[in-house]
C-alpha cells in the first residue's frame, strides 16, 4: 500500500466500498464509484490503494486482523476468533456478498494471506524445526494449512448465513485444530 496509516481517507474510501459491495458484485465497482460516494476525486484513491483489491485487503486487515492481534498476544484464541466473527456478523451485507469474489483477488485469497501472516508472525520458527520430522515442512507451510482451514470454515459459514452460533463454530474449529483426525475418528467409536 502506497500509505499504511488509517486515517480519514482510508476509512471514508473503505465505507464507500464496503456500502457498494453490498449492492453489487466487487468485480463490477468502478474506482469512479468509490470515490464518487465517497466524495473525493479519482487520484485520491491512487494516493491510498493501487486498486479495489488493495482496499479489500486493508479492510480484512483493519477490521478482522488487527483487533485480534492483542488478544492473540495475550493467548487468547477463542476471543480472537469471536472478535473477528462478530465484527463480519456486524458487516454482515458487506462480508456476504465479499465471500463470493472469486478469481485472482478473491475474498478467500485474500483471508488466508491476512492469517497466514498472522500466523506465521506468532510461530516460533526455531521450536517447529525441532518438532517436525521433516525439513521441508516449514513454518510458512504450518500457517498456511493453517489459515486454509479457519478460511475455510469462515467462509462456509457466512456462505450458510452465519446460521451456526459463533461460539459454537469457534469451538469446533478449536478441537478440529487441536486434535489429529485419528483422534477424532476414534471418538466417534466410543
Amino acid at each position: 500500500m502506497t500509505n499504511q496509516g488509517a486515517n480519514e481517507i482510508d476509512l471514508l474510501l473503505a465505507e464507500s466500498f464496503k456500502e457498494l459491495a453490498t449492492k453489487r458484485p466487487i468485480e463490477k465497482i468502478t474506482i469512479r464509484e468509490i470515490t464518487d460516494k465517497a466524495g473525493v476525486i479519482r487520484p485520491t484513491f491512487y494516493n491510498h490503494f493501487q486498486d479495489k483489491y488493495e482496499l479489500l485487503e486493508w479492510i480484512v486487515k483493519r477490521e478482522l486482523i488487527a483487533p485480534a492481534e492483542p488478544l492473540l498476544d495475550n493467548g487468547m484464541l477463542k476471543e480472537a476468533l469471536i472478535l473477528a466473527l462478530t465484527t463480519m456478523e456486524k458487516e454482515k451485507p458487506f462480508y456476504t456478498k465479499a465471500v463470493y469474489l472469486e478469481g485472482q483477488n478473491s475474498f478467500a485469497d485474500t483471508l488466508k494471506k491476512a492469517i497466514a501472516e498472522l500466523a506465521l508472525s506468532r510461530l516460533n520458527r526455531k521450536r517447529i524445526e525441532e518438532l517436525l520430522p521433516k525439513k521441508w515442512l516449514t513454518a510458512e507451510i504450518v500457517a498456511d494449512y493453517f489459515s486454509e482451514a479457519l478460511c475455510y470454515a469462515i467462509i462456509e459459514w457466512v456462505k450458510d448465513d452465519m446460521r451456526v452460533p459463533m461460539n459454537e463454530l469457534v469451538d469446533i474449529f478449536i478441537y478440529v485444530a487441536s486434535h489429529s483426525l485419528l483422534d477424532i475418528i476414534g471418538n466417534l467409536y466410543k
